[in-house]
């Protein structure tokens, strides 16, 4: 059977200071939306979940065929919707500007981690079931979808994540200049956790969708 985490090991080792694009394939997460602040309790609930459901799924995998795989980058979606502010969603859902002059509190987020073959949505619905004895909240919210990005621009970007500004604007500018423009939402990939990073070693690859 052929390695997922091979096959798409090319999306996770965009250089420093370079501008990649790259084309996504149609990968299985497990996933949590919410809204609101990420330094806040529901966000950091939902990690919590997606770590636990990845971890077990893994654990299953081996005990159910003895194949060991590794548990992916955490990911998430950003994004910013208020009809009031029409010309502010469209910049922040097309990923052309960051989520630094709106309150946190507004912000609206889907965290996920992919799920790598041979895992699929039976095992996971098995991890899932298993984990609730512990009585996480954000299990409650723990979905499994299939999802294809397609043509993307990616950019890393290593330090806070409040500076990510210089990052995205080279993102963007680099977009611009192939001729492309930015569709759907602001992507972010934390290689490590960010749960244990200090600030300043903090790696994050910067993704956004393009057409």
């Amino acid at each position: 059977m052929s390695d997922l985490r091979e096959d798409i090991a090319f999306l996770y080792k965009t250089r420093k200071g370079s501008v990649d694009f790259v084309d996504v394939p149609p990968l299985l997460f497990a996933l949590v939306q919410g809204q609101g602040d990420p330094d806040g309790p529901a966000f950091a609930e939902a990690l919590q979940a997606l770590f636990t459901v990845s971890y077990a799924a893994h654990f299953g995998l081996k005990k159910q065929s003895g194949e060991v795989t590794k548990v992916m980058p955490l990911e998430a979606l950003w994004w910013f919707e208020d009809p009031n502010h029409e010309e502010s969603v469209e910049a922040v859902t097309a990923g052309f500007t960051g989520l630094s002059g709106i309150a946190r509190e507004s912000w609206r987020w889907q965290a996920m981690m992919v799920q790598p073959e041979p895992i699929d949505q039976a095992l996971l619905a098995r991890a899932l079931e298993d984990s609730r004895p512990k009585g996480l909240p954000g299990l409650e919210l723990v979905r499994f979808e299939r999802w294809e990005e397609g043509r993307c621009a990616q950019a890393l970007h290593i330090g806070p994540y409040a500076v990510e500004g210089t990052t995205i604007a080279r993102l963007d500018a680099a977009i611009t200049a192939a001729g492309l423009k930015v569709r759907g939402r602001h992507h972010e990939i934390y290689l490590g956790d960010p749960r244990r990073s200090a600030p300043d070693k903090l790696r994050t690859l910067i993704r956004h969708p393009v057409a």
